[in-house]
């Protein structure tokens, strides 16, 4: 009896993990995009880089980044699960930054600074 308990209670944990796995493996919309701007302020320059990726299961078309002051960047499509990282031009603000796409794909969002770490460039 004691043996059965342990043997269900590792199948229902098994099962917790593998639909929650499952929910980032597979895309739940057919249009949906993730949007990451990163600035990292170092003592002698600064770097930025926005991270965009298709998380839907059909092709984005038209799709388009303004990282502001005038700066937009045309990509075109990217396919379900297509990722591309850009750094933003030079002289550039990095203020934020603005993705649209077809269809109806709005997204803006702050550039986020990522935590310093003792030892590390920057810290």
């Amino acid at each position: 009896m004691l043996i059965g308990a342990g043997i269900g209670g590792i199948v229902i944990i098994a099962l917790v993990i593998t639909l929650d796995i499952s929910k980032v493996a597979i895309a739940t919309q057919d249009y949906d995009i993730y949007v990451d701007p990163l600035i990292d302020k170092q003592s002698l320059f600064v770097m930025g880089r926005v991270t965009i990726q298709n998380t839907g299961s059909q092709p984005l078309t038209n799709v388009r980044v303004n990282f502001g002051g005038g700066d937009i960047l045309e990509l075109g499509t990217l396919d379900a699960g297509e990722r591309v990282i850009l750094s933003p031009p030079a002289e550039n603000e990095m203020k934020f930054v603005q993705v649209t796409a077809d269809p109806d794909i709005f997204v803006s969002k702050a550039y986020r600074t990522p935590p310093k770490m003792v030892g590390m460039m920057g810290s």
